[in-house]
């Protein structure tokens, strides 16, 4: 082998992943060949190799990079990749040919998802020289840091060095992973991807509302229908497709939505329309529906003292809203004040707000122990402990304390709004507003209406929530609303691979950071959120759906019982300074 490893390098395929990778390749210095089925798939996939270079800052690089239609070509590369749709025979075939043409000591490369990469090194004849390179985010190649390198039993030793040392010349980092099905990342992504498919298919929410829920609650770089968009539906149907025949799990069975589109021809960006539409005529832009202007709100109360009461209620203050708390107790009170004003101080020394902002502030917020205080509220908002019995208990006395009319808000993330409207005799007046924490810093408000919620009512707390300069989702009352259905079940896997030995936390956490793009890894987010918090999410979300990808990882179990909570005890799946982030 050359010093530098591998410097010519064959793809075969210049779809989303294929012009990715010889983009990389190429500005590492290294000559390309690529090769397409005709004359028509290679001037696209030139055109993809190109606007990969210019994400790259390297357009010149396009000098080092050849386009046949004729594989023998190949002859002299000392890699050969091939990125070609998920099709096992197809993917076999090619690189078979590749075996038969190529140098003696030349490696393959599969970028399957779905298929084994030990079942592929041993039909196309080079079973000790053949890797798995799992590229997460081919549509954002200039942020992507990470790839994964999936290894055989039977891998050489030599080969698995060069390899890294070829991705570690590309500027990536090297994550090598297990044949296990879908590898670590396309495992996680694919089967959030696809319930967030399932969830639009069954009319829970829209595809706006789903992919702002995402993007703004979780801070996602993408929504996941805009996501499937960008990956190319067909693809990830038939990823989806290996991938449950490969293990029986019912998370990678294809929703119907992305079966019908692929029938359809709605394959995402590369046809010109999937979820949104694409080119000159784009109409993806979402086109909000009419809606009622609701009832006037002048003022605003808040019923609690935690972190998400005082967030919600500097948020009202802040937008001008005359707002008063109600605390257990006085001392409870005081303390909610004080948050408030600490608050409100970070803000002025950042910049934010002024000295005299803040004053006026603080003169629209009030903090008592009288539950009469809240009686000419037009909106009051109940923020206590995630707990049901907790939660109805506050209910039935705001039933006495306000008005016929007046919106009752809870604020739970996972708790059914129903219930707690059953503890009022008017149910119509009840909704749920999940604001996200902190929630001065969040944008995202789920707004979640259960049958019995009347227009009046919705349509008040979305013209409250978009006063707050928030943006609201609506959904139906289930559990986990939008973005905790989404949310954990991709959590929760991701703890069992773990558990199953597939990964360390440091390497989960690196792929779905480095490679998906994703603003924290999971075992990191599960340690913010508390791993008690979650687990209790996780165990409501099991009671009502009783799918197996949501009960609960034994894992998190073990870490709960021995008291490892995440951040706010030090420990959970990584060690931090106590005090860190807190919970959501």
């Amino acid at each position: 082998m050359p010093s530098k490893s591998f410097p010519v390098v064959g793809v075969v395929g210049l779809g989303a992943v294929g012009s990715a990778l010889a983009a990389m390749i190429a500005r590492s210095g290294r000559r390309v060949l690529c090769a397409e089925a005709d004359g028509y798939a290679l001037a696209e996939g030139r055109a993809r190799v190109a606007q990969a270079l210019d994400q790259l800052g390297t357009p010149d690089a396009g000098n080092l990079v050849a386009y046949t239609i004729a594989p023998a070509a190949f002859a002299q590369a000392h890699l050969v990749i091939e990125a070609l749709p998920e099709n096992l025979d197809l993917k076999v075939d090619v690189l078979r040919r590749a075996n038969a043409c190529c140098r003696p000591d030349a490696v393959l490369a599969t970028t399957t998802t779905g298929f084994a990469v030990t079942e592929i090194a041993a039909r196309c004849g080079r079973v000790d020289r053949t890797v798995g390179l799992h590229v997460g985010n081919p549509g954002a190649v200039a942020e992507t840091s990470v790839v994964e390198v999936v290894h055989t039993p039977l891998t050489g030793s030599s080969v698995r060095h060069d390899v890294a040392e070829f991705v570690a010349d590309l500027g990536l980092t090297t994550v090598a992973v297990g044949d296990n099905p879908g590898f670590l990342g396309g495992a996680l992504t694919l089967s959030y991807l696809n319930s967030a498919a399932v969830m639009l298919g069954q009319g829970y929410a829209t595809r706006d509302d789903i992919d702002s829920a995402m993007t703004l609650g979780c801070r996602m770089p993408i929504g996941p229908l805009a996501h499937l968009d960008a990956l190319g539906i067909d693809m990830v149907v038939d990823s989806l497709t290996a991938l449950a025949a490969r293990t029986g799990d019912r998370g990678f069975r294809p929703a119907p939505v992305l079966s019908s589109m692929v029938g359809a021809g709605l394959l995402g960006r590369k046809s010109g329309r999937g979820f949104y539409r694409y080119g000159s005529d784009d109409a993806s832009a979402p086109t909000p529906a009419p809606r009622r202007r609701g009832a006037a709100i002048r003022r605003i109360g808040l019923l609690g003292s935690g972190t998400m009461a005082t967030g919600i209620a500097e948020v009202c203050a802040a937008a001008g809203f005359p707002t008063t708390l109600v605390a257990r107790t006085a001392v409870r009170a005081k303390e909610a004040t004080a948050a408030i004003e600490r608050s409100l101080q970070r803000g002025v020394r950042r910049g934010r707000i002024t000295d005299d902002q803040l004053a006026a502030i603080v003169t629209r917020f009030n903090a008592t122990t009288e539950l009469g205080a809240i009686a000419a509220c037009d909106v009051v908002i109940e923020a206590v402990r995630e707990d049901l019995r907790a939660k109805q208990d506050v209910f039935a006395q705001l039933d006495q304390a306000t008005r016929p009319g007046t919106v009752l808000a809870t604020t739970t993330s996972s708790l059914p709004v129903g219930r707690c409207a059953d503890a009022t005799g008017r149910p119509e007046d009840v909704i749920g507003l999940h604001f996200f924490n902190p929630a001065p810093a969040m944008r995202l408000v789920e707004v979640t209406r259960t049958p019995l919620t009347s227009d009046k009512t919705a349509a008040t707390a979305l013209r409250l929530v978009s006063a707050l300069g928030k943006h609201p989702v609506c959904c139906q009352d289930r559990t986990g609303f939008i973005v905790n259905a989404l949310l954990f079940p991709y959590l929760n896997r991701a703890v069992n691979m773990i558990g199953q030995g597939c990964a360390t936390t440091d390497e989960l956490d690196t792929i779905m950071v480095g490679a998906h793009g994703y603003p924290m890894g999971p075992l990191r987010l599960l340690d913010m959120i508390g791993l008690d918090v979650s687990l209790e999410i996780l165990e409501r979300l099991y009671d009502t759906f009783g799918e197996p990808e949501l009960f609960p990882a034994k894992h998190l179990r073990e870490l709960v019982m021995a008291g490892h909570l995440g951040y706010k005890t030090g420990r959970g799946f990584h060690v931090h300074d106590p005090g860190g982030p807190g919970q959501r």
